[in-house]
This record gives structure tokens, C-alpha cells and sequence, in this order.
């Protein structure tokens, strides 16, 4: 099966199961974290990856099994 970029696709964890290319950001959750803000504001340009790295940060933190 050969991969493919998953324009469109939000949950992280379809992205990951469906071997679809990812650029990795993960480097974003240790930046937030250090950053200790009370708030977090993400503006960034359309289509850019917002609500894949909040799924991503919502699957990393989980404790679900």
C-alpha cells in the first residue's frame, strides 16, 4: 500500500492507523508545556494543522488505554 498525504483528515490517531504522511509537531507539545502560559492562543494560517495538533495533544495526554 503506498502512502498518501491525508488532506483533511483531523484525528490523529486515523492519520497514524492509515500509514497517511505527517509532518511530526510533537516538538509543539514539549514547547507548551514549558511555556507554563495560563492560555494558549494558536493563530495560524488555513489548512494549517490546528485541530490535528489539538487531537494529537488530546491523544498524547489521555489516559485512556
Amino acid at each position: 500500500m503506498s502512502r498518501v498525504v491525508g488532506i483533511g483528515i483531523q484525528n490523529f490517531e486515523k492519520l497514524i492507523e492509515e500509514s497517511c504522511f505527517y509532518i511530526d509537531k510533537t516538538d509543539f507539545i514539549r514547547e507548551w508545556w514549558e511555556n507554563k502560559d495560563d492560555v494558549t492562543l494558536i493563530t495560524r494560517p488555513r489548512r494549517f494543522g490546528k485541530t490535528l495538533n489539538m487531537n494529537m495533544l488530546e491523544r498524547f495526554l489521555s489516559i485512556e488505554l
